[in-house]
């Protein structure tokens, strides 16, 4: 009984190597030819820069014509051709893209202070913000922070008490003047930022 326990897993490695086939090493594989030890790797030559529609042939006469010609005319002319030709072949405009928002790093766009005083002028969005109040009109300052937040009793009461504080964000400029001018009319002085 021991004898063929035994057995048994022998006959079966062999089934399975009928079924899988020789050894399974590319060494064993009849195209394989073994590599030199003393040859030396292959050096590739790489194109000093990579054009992916290979080759172009040089421009013809015409276009070099044409080229001298459009060097030749005045900036103001030249200023000219790209509309005109965007017309003439209806191209789309294309249309500017907004880094508003997105960090460049310290180099940025290249804008540097030039950059930051457009921005100023042109916000569109303000905070508001209370600066003090005075003590005997807390409880109207209160009224009127409620009348153009959505915030209970409570909330509003923490808001005017932690001052300086934020009252409104993102409003238009009209919206914030408005604003200001009923937290001055109760007692209070709110700028805008």
């Amino acid at each position: 009984m021991k004898l063929i326990a035994r057995l048994r897993p022998i006959h079966a490695r062999a089934a399975l190597r009928e079924i899988i086939g020789p050894l399974q090493s590319r060494s064993f594989q009849p195209d394989f030819v073994p590599r030199d030890p003393n040859s030396k790797p292959i050096r590739y030559k790489y194109p000093a820069a990579y054009d992916p529609y290979g080759p172009r042939p040089p421009p013809s006469e015409k276009i070099v014509q044409l080229a001298e010609r459009i060097a030749a005319l005045p900036p103001e002319e030249r200023r000219q051709i790209s509309p005109a030709l965007r017309e003439i072949l209806r191209h789309p405009d294309l249309k500017q893209i907004s880094v508003e928002g997105m960090d460049l790093g310290a180099g940025g766009a290249g804008g540097g202070p030039a950059k930051a005083e457009e921005k100023k002028a042109e916000k569109t969005a303000f905070d508001v913000k209370l600066e003090k109040f005075d003590a005997a009109a807390k409880i109207k300052v209160i009224k009127e922070v409620r009348s153009f937040t959505s915030l209970g009793l409570k909330e509003a009461k923490d808001l005017v008490e932690k001052v300086p504080a934020i009252l409104k964000q993102g409003v238009t400029k009209e919206e914030a003047n408005e604003i200001i001018e009923k937290i001055k009319a109760a007692g209070g002085v709110a700028v805008m930022e």
